[in-house]
């Protein structure tokens, strides 16, 4: 997210970034130096009116606006129902604009005095790191698999097929998924009129984003579009939806190799450059990017659901926010990503083991998602709460920007976190190289080839 979004903005762009963390490593992961945890003891249920108080850890809780106040929101309906478990809740250490930067390294200083908080919420780009470095306790070996697999089934409404594994490693839950979104192409109708353009069939493919946003560009002298998925701000869960999209991966399929510099990932790159050349994208950082769409100034901008709130609110009563499924290139189908978090459990006691994994339950509840489906605007993951009408069904009948994210859950890709204790080096590394070309003007190809070269030497063993 580049020079950060303050206010709602960056709230909005951090929940981007918690939505931005991968699994696709974590399910069923065998690559090298992917040790199996030792299963850990069951912890006891909870006694009647024992009482027990645990700390929940979540960058959310360091945004303004909707975000503190849902998840304040959500507390305090967990005390309701369960009085006899009091929850502490902080944001992560720090003074960083995104909070959700912050969370390996609060975790980690909390950790090396032995206080850790009992239940954090982590991006899935870290849970190579959470579960092999951190230590995270496996929740299968905590309450029972069964227990855990009927939290995934539900009440009433089970969690979405691609969604509940995105928090295994080695075929063991880790962490359960909270909230995500899949990369979503939002854009201003009100400037698709003035440009000539039909809002009713927005752009299915790159060529005609950066066709359509030069027209935006030419006959409203508003920038045409952003893509938020090329600089190190933005992590790489959105980067490797356009990846995919191409038919290549910023990593080999076991982790062992890194493939960013591979002619897929350089055409991809090369694409986002010449839309910045040809002034179809402006050179912005995120922060301004959002703010610019906000206020009625940009076109469209490939971004996460995050900051559907504050895209609705910008556009308000001047303008009508529009929603489309995110394009692919040209005879290749669009294969989106997720990004977001899931909520992991560090307790020591058996005690506060339980109460964490009490928690998790209500956050991951049929209740707790209504919550923040209507007030943040994220995937509810257990998606037949849309169909139902003492549910989601009225709000999802009035939000035209439900469908295409839903659809793409579907057929939606894990981001995968890259692996070993210096995977932030990696992607972080890596990242820069693809801002430097398509912001900067660095050739692609060499300048890709160049840092994969320098960031395989960070890898498990020093493979590239």
């Amino acid at each position: 997210m580049r020079p950060f979004l303050s206010t709602a903005c960056a709230a909005s762009a951090l929940a981007l970034t918690m939505l931005t963390a991968a699994c696709g490593a974590g399910v069923g992961s065998t690559a090298p130096g992917d040790g199996q945890a030792a299963p850990v003891s069951k912890a006891p249920e909870l006694g009647a009116g024992e009482k027990v108080s645990i700390v929940f850890e979540s960058y959310n809780f360091g945004q303004a606006g909707a975000w503190t106040d849902t998840f304040n929101e959500l507390i305090g309906a967990f005390h309701k129902a369960h009085p006899d478990i009091t929850v502490t809740a902080q944001k992560p250490q720090g003074n960083s604009a995104n909070p959700a930067t912050d969370t390996i390294s609060s975790l980690q200083s909390q950790m090396s005095v032995g206080k850790p908080p009992d239940v954090v919420q982590l991006g899935f780009s870290d849970l190579d790191f959470t579960v092999n470095q951190l230590k995270a306790l496996p929740l299968d070996d905590l309450v029972g698999k069964d227990v855990v697999q009927k939290n995934f089934d539900g009440a009433k409404y089970p969690f979405a097929e691609r969604a509940r594994t995105l928090g295994d490693w080695n075929g063991k839950t880790y962490g359960v998924p909270f909230v995500f979104s899949t990369p979503m192409l939002y854009f201003n109708s009100a400037l698709f009129e003035q440009a000539g353009l039909d809002p009713a069939k927005p752009p299915a493919t790159w060529a005609e984003v950066a066709e359509a946003a030069k027209a935006i560009k030419e006959k409203t002298g508003k920038d045409g579009a952003y893509v938020d998925c090329l600089t190190k701000a933005a992590k790489d869960w959105c980067f490797q939806a356009l990846v995919r999209s191409n038919g290549g991966r910023v990593i080999s399929e076991d982790r062992t190799k890194l493939t960013f510099a591979e002619p897929q990932v350089t055409e991809v790159v090369t694409a986002m450059q010449a839309m910045v050349k040809d002034g179809a994208m402006p050179n912005r950082t995120q922060m301004q990017a959002v703010e610019a769409f906000a206020r009625g100034d940009l076109g469209m901008i490939l971004e996460s659901s995050a900051l559907q709130g504050t895209f609705a609110k910008g556009a308000g009563e001047k303008w009508k926010l529009g929603a489309a499924a995110m394009p692919g290139f040209e005879g290749k189908p669009a294969v989106p990503t997720n990004s977001g978090a899931a909520l992991f459990v560090f307790a020591k006691e058996p005690a506060k083991q339980r109460a964490a994994w009490e928690l998790i339950t209500f956050l991951t509840s049929e209740q707790a998602y209504t919550t923040i489906a209507t007030k943040i605007g994220y995937l509810p993951l257990r998606t037949g709460l849309v169909d139902d009408p003492a549910a989601l069904k009225p709000w999802a009948d009035a939000n035209p920007y439900l469908k295409p994210n839903l659809e793409q859950l579907a057929r939606m890709e894990p981001w995968v976190s890259m692996p070993g204790p210096n995977y932030l080096q990696i992607r972080d590394g890596m990242m820069e190289a693809v801002e430097s070309a398509v912001f900067q003007g660095a050739d692609p190809a060499s300048t890709l080839t160049a840092k994969q070269g320098e960031l395989a030497k960070l890898l498990p063993g020093g493979r590239g």
